[in-house]
This record gives structure tokens, C-alpha cells and sequence, in this order.
């Protein structure tokens, strides 16, 4: 590999992004009841006349492919075609939207009371609005945002509606359906419902699959869904679900249209109004279930401060432009178009692979705000065990070189820099107060007040070791969801870093194994496309050694002397992830049964936590998340190190044991990596 002055890929630092502005300025201004009874006329795909929800049924019912499969399925199960026939128009009756102009002008108008209430600002970048409603005109258009809060969907509406763009039509999942009164609303606002799984139900996939397309290729309205599948619980961005792009990329590679334009969008939430519910989900602690009192109970809510939310429209990406040279559509040509058929490899990789590049391209437009880097400096600090916190103005001086070092690696940062550092840093920790605490002029995080307080009579010592833990808990985890939307930024020179750190020598070669060891070993838990290994070795050497961190020569990579501070920083990143590895490693060699099965796993690795959070032997809180738990647990299935046995009780696990131990070794840098199973420079 060339030395570390050719680098030819693409800078993080050259990026340009757009400019923002608050839509919520006008509301605060003017009429919300003009707003919402205002005349609407959005542009809409080549002039296409809209379509009205019967008709759109109708057309989907009548269609060849539910033609086809209603025969394929009535010879299979003997079932009469009537009787299918039947069933796929309950299906899409359950599935179905109906958006009403009337129940938009109802939310517009509600919508814009809560978000003034709740948010100083609504920042869009104007640019992006220009470029999709360019889109929108010229092919079918799929809006990819990212997934962080329940907010989201109303959120797109909401400002689709405000730029007088068409409003899409929204895949939800069927919990919000069992909302009363919401779930039609939503249905009248442009959303549909679909089950979480359909398992080898071929009728309810294919009225979804005819569904969405005929939507899609007659241009009715563009196509909204949320590629991770579910909201992320962590702030990190999950591994891409492939069924609803896959069927939006049919019309495209059966040449039914020319083109498809697929717009990732970036929503940032400066403060997430679900925050201490995700804790407590990734800690157990049950969550209440989607109803409609729940909702009117969450108005306390209201009187709250959540900061400012970023939306960020990305540049419209060509699904032509993606499959050029990578699909051969010929193979389409062979079979009727309406017969369903697996894709093969080549369609699947081509899927997978642009699904990443688009879960990128969200990450790479998330705006972050100073308290992330602040959040992360704090959680450094809490895990190193300093009690009484950091000095605030030592907290200013951090918090100022990580902003730089940020902006170095190409971070989306929204820091003012007109205002002094130490007023950024007090207005974010004010924000924040329900997190951190400020004493003497020393900053911690909010978890020695995190004991519940005592009822009047009763004695103090009521909160056992467990619960205490756990409502620390809440709080670090809180924290980290704010840290993890930093993480992509810092990724892939943290991992070349804790190579370096576990590399039994400064060998390229052996740094490089370590990397791929690491970076294979957490595939499951960030977003690291398929097969770029190399790529992001090269990535992480280019802004470590631009930035003066490391020497990079042909045979060595070499840590500087100004470079120990942000290695440091980086591998303490990266740390609570690879313990949290090790010790669910660490549990299935000590505890693990026969008869452990996928279902017990988590509540058993928790136990064991627990357990040896108690006893100090361990240095993060954060371990008992139980969203790193099951990443680690996926990670050792794919290597083979767990097998779920076939025939036995439903998910029962296999368990290695000498291929886990030599895994927690690895991954503790015992051991020099396995050079058999890495690819050589």
C-alpha cells in the first residue's frame, strides 16, 4: 500500500453542506389556522391525476401478480379462489390508507401548537426541499429518514406540508393500529399499517408488495419508510432491513420505470422526548404499551424544553445510477413480470450494499450538538471513576478540542461559534439538567441523586443494591444514546486505534489483521458496509495521520507523541463495546446451559451483569444494555461460535466454548489474532 501521502479517497473534511432555516420562525408569527386551512396545491409526479383510496384498491386487487398468486395459493392449500379473493381485499382493507385533506389541516394546525411548545427551533435545509421537489416532478420518489423518536413520520408530513410538497404515503407498523382513535387519524394522514412479520404468508406479501408499487410506479404520492425498521433505541443507526427497499427497486430493475430517486433524510433531536423510555427498555424495565391515554398522559411533556431539531434532505440517489454495472436486468426478461420470484444473489447483494450506502448517507448529514461531545467526555470521565466529576472550565477546554478534532474527521457540527465556549458548554448542560449535575463548578453525571427518594416515615435504606444500579443506569444510558450519535464520526479511526492498542506489535500487517478482526467482530453493532474493510483501514490511517496522530510507513504504523491524547480518547470510545463483548463471551463459557434458548438469554446475561457490576468487577454500567447484548449474541451466531440447533425447543443455543474463550481473548488483545481468516494487504 502506498505511503500515507497518496491517499486518493474522498476527504470528510471537503463535504459541503447546506444552510438551514427554522420553519417555526413564521408559525411564531402568523395565523396557525391560516397555516392549516391555507390553499395547498403541491407539485406532483409528470402531472398525474391523484387517485382516490378505492380506486388505488381496486387496482391492486385487479392486478396480475394477486391474480397469480391467489391461483398458485388456491392450488396449494385447495382453498377457493373466491375465498382468497376475499382475503386479499381484507388484507388491504386492514393495510390500506385513506388520507383526507381534512385530517392534515387538523394535525398542521395541532402539530404546530405541540412543536412551539416543545422545540426552540425546526431547522430544514432549504436546498434539499428545491432538490426533491425537483424529483418529485421528474421520476417516482422513495423518502428514507432515519428513525430516533415516534415524532419522525408527523414530522415529514409536517414539513412536506409547510413547503407545499406532495405528502407521502407512510409504512407504520400494525402497534400503532391498536391505538384507538390515533391509528385512524394516522391512516387519514397518509400512513399504512403492516405486520412486523408475515413469515411464508404469500397473499399478505404479495397485496403489500403490489401495494406499495402501485403506488410507486403510477406516481400517486412518494413512498416513506424507515430503513432501520424500527426506532433506534441507542441513537446508533441499526443494521438495514432489506424487504421494503427490495420491493421499491422491483419497478426499477423489471424496467417498468426509467428511473427511481430514493432521498435519505437525516433527523436530529438536539434532546429526544423518548430518552429515559429507551433506557429503561434496554434495561427491562417494561415499556408501557402504544395507547391513546398513554399520549394524553405524556402531555406533561409539554412543559419541557427539547432544544432544536436538524432535518436534513440528502441528494436525491438514482437507483439507475446505484445498479449500473453491478445488476444485469436481462435475467427480468425471462419471466412474466407479475410472477413473484426470489431475487437472486447478484439483486441481493446490489440491495444490501445500497442499503448501507443510504444508512451512510443519513449518518454522514446527522447534525451534532456540542452537548454529544460533552456527554462523551463525561462518560469518559464517570467510567474512570473520578467521583466528584470535572471542573467545568477543564470540562470548556475538553470539550473545545474535541470540537475541533470533530470537525477534522468531517463531524456535521452545529457549535456557535460567535458565543464563548463556556457559554456553548452552560446553555447545553442547562438543556440537559435532567442528566447532569453542576456543584462547586464541578460537572458530573446525574447518578448519586439517581437513588429514589425516600417516603416520609420510612427509613432511607428502602433501595436495594439492584435497584440503585439500575436507576444509575437509566441515566448512563441516557448519556450514551447523545455519545453514539457521535460514534460515526469517530468510528473507523477508534477501531484502527484499539487495533493498534490489542496489535501484538506496530506491524502494518498485524495492525491491519486487528482491525479486521474488530471491525468483522462488530459488524453487527455499527454500520460497516459489506467488503470495504480495506477502504476503512486506508480511511482511519488518512485522518489519524493528516491530523498528526500516527506515522504511517509501508511496513509500520507509528503513534505520535501529540497522538496519545487522541488515541486515548478513541479506544476509551470504543472500550464499553468490547467489554460488553467479553463479558457476554465471559457468560456463556461460566453459565451458559444446555438448554439455554434465544428467549432466556438476555434476562440470564443480565443477571450475571448485575452480578458483577456489584461486586466492582466491572468498569462499565453500560454493559447492561441489553441492545449490545443482543448485537454481541448475533455477532458470535455469525461466526459460528453460537449455533441455534435445529429440531430442539424453539431457539435453544449452542454454545462453543472453546471458540468463544479464544474470541474473549481476541477481543482483550490476549491473543494475536487468527492471520488465517483475514485478507493480506
Amino acid at each position: 500500500m502506498a505511503s500515507s501521502a497518496v491517499y486518493t479517497h474522498r476527504d470528510p473534511m471537503l463535504k459541503k453542506r447546506d444552510d438551514f432555516e427554522d420553519i417555526l420562525e413564521e408559525r411564531r408569527n402568523s395565523s396557525d389556522l391560516r397555516y392549516a386551512l391555507r390553499c395547498y396545491t403541491p407539485v406532483v409526479y409528470k402531472g398525474v391525476t391523484p387517485c382516490t383510496s378505492s380506486m388505488l384498491k381496486s387496482m391492486v386487487l385487479q392486478s396480475d401478480q394477486i391474480h397469480y398468486v391467489i391461483s398458485q395459493v388456491s392450488k396449494e392449500t385447495g382453498k377457493a379462489a373466491d375465498d382468497l379473493q376475499e382475503e386479499a381485499s381484507a388484507i388491504l382493507e386492514e393495510m390500506a390508507h385513506s388520507q383526507q385533506l381534512s385530517t392534515v389541516r387538523f394535525f398542521a394546525f395541532t402539530l404546530s401548537k405541540v412543536f412551539k411548545t416543545l422545540f426552540r427551533s425546526i431547522c430544514v435545509n432549504e436546498e434539499g426541499i428545491q432538490r426533491l421537489q425537483q424529483a418529485i416532478q421528474e421520476h417516482p420518489v422513495v423518502l428514507l429518514p432515519s428513525h430516533r423518536s415516534y415524532m419522525d413520520f408527523l414530522l415529514m408530513s409536517y414539513i412536506l406540508y409547510t413547503y407545499d410538497l406532495a405528502l407521502p404515503v407512510i409504512a407504520a407498523g400494525m402497534d400503532f393500529m391498536g391505538m384507538k382513535f390515533v391509528g385512524e387519524m394516522l391512516r387519514m394522514s397518509g400512513a399504512f399499517f403492516i405486520r412486523r412479520s408475515f413469515g411464508g404468508d404469500k397473499l399478505y406479501w404479495a397485496v403489500f408488495s403490489e401495494y406499495v408499487k402501485t403506488i410507486l410506479k403510477n406516481g400517486f404520492a412518494p413512498v416513506e419508510f424507515f430503513l432501520e425498521g424500527t426506532r433506534s433505541r441507542t441513537a446508533k443507526s441499526l443494521t438495514p432491513k432489506l424487504g421494503l427497499l427490495n420491493i421499491v427497486m422491483d419497478p426499477f430493475l423489471k424496467g417498468e420505470v426509467f428511473d427511481v430517486n430514493v432521498v435519505p433524510v437525516s433527523i436530529s433531536y438536539e434532546r429526544i422526548l423518548e430518552e429515559t423510555l429507551y433506557a429503561r427498555e434496554l434495561l427491562g424495565i417494561p415499556k408501557p404499551k402504544e395507547s391513546t391515554s398513554g399520549l394524553i398522559k405524556a402531555r406533561k411533556v409539554l412543559s419541557e424544553d427539547y432544544g432544536s431539531i436538524h432535518v436534513y434532505f440528502g441528494q436525491p440517489v438514482s437507483v439507475r445510477s446505484l445498479a449500473q454495472g453491478k445488476v444485469n436486468r436481462c435475467q427480468f426478461n425471462l419471466v412474466p413480470r407479475h410472477i413473484p420470484r426470489r431475487p437472486d444473489q447478484d439483486v441481493h447483494s446490489f440491495v444490501n450494499d445500497s442499503a448501507y450506502k443510504l444508512v451512510r448517507a443519513q449518518e454522514e448529514n446527522m447534525v451534532l450538538k456540542p452537548w454529544v461531545l460533552l456527554a462523551s467526555l463525561l462518560l469518559q470521565n464517570q467510567a474512570e471513576g473520578q467521583k466528584q466529576g470535572m471542573a467545568l472550565d477543564e470540562l470548556t477546554a475538553q470539550a473545545v478540542w474535541l470540537r475541533d478534532l470533530s470537525r477534522q474527521y468531517g463531524a456535521f457540527l452545529h457549535w456557535p461559534d460567535h458565543v464563548p465556549p463556556s457559554e456553548v458548554v452552560s446553555s447545553s448542560l442547562s438543556l440537559h439538567q435532567g442528566l447532569v449535575r453542576i456543584c462547586e463548578g464541578r460537572v458530573q453525571l446525574a447518578v448519586e441523586q439517581a437513588e429514589r427518594p425516600a417516603t416520609p416515615g420510612e427509613p432511607r435504606s428502602t433501595v436495594t443494591p439492584e435497584e440503585e444500579l439500575m436507576s444509575q443506569a437509566v441515566i448512563i444510558l441516557s448519556c450514551a444514546s447523545y455519545r453514539n450519535q457521535a460514534l460515526h464520526v469517530f468510528l473507523r479511526p477508534a477501531l484502527l486505534a484499539s487495533a493498534i492498542h490489542t496489535a501484538a506489535s506496530s506491524q502494518k500487517q498485524e495492525v491491519f489483521n486487528s482491525f479486521s478482526f474488530l471491525r468483522n467482530m462488530f459488524s453487527n453493532e455499527f454500520i460497516l458496509c459489506p467488503g470495504a474493510t480495506v477502504q476503512d483501514f486506508e480511511e482511519a490511517c488518512y485522518l489519524l495521520v493528516k491530523t498528526g496522530a500516527l506515522q504511517v510507513t509501508q511496513q509500520e504504523v507509528l503513534v505520535t507523541e501529540r497522538g496519545q491524547r487522541t488515541l486515548g480518547f478513541l479506544t476509551n470510545l470504543l472500550d464499553p463495546f468490547l467489554q460488553g463483548y467479553q463479558v457476554v463471551c465471559r457468560f456463556l463459557c461460566e453459565e451458559a446451559t444446555e438448554t439455554l434458548t434465544e428467549k432466556q438469554f438476555i434476562p440470564a446475561v443480565r443477571k450475571f451483569i448485575v452480578k458483577h457490576l456489584l461486586a466492582g468487577r466491572l468498569r462499565y454500567t453500560e454493559v447492561l444494555s441489553s441492545d449490545l447484548q443482543k448485537n454481541s449474541l448475533a455477532a458470535l451466531l455469525r461466526l459460528g461460535a453460537v449455533r441455534k440447533i435445529k429440531g430442539a425447543e424453539q431457539g435453544t443455543l449452542k454454545v462453543n466454548k472453546v471458540m468463544v474463550n479464544s474470541l474473549e481473548d481476541t477481543l482483550g488483545g490476549k491473543l494475536p489474532t487468527q492471520k488465517a481468516t483475514v485478507a493480506r494487504l
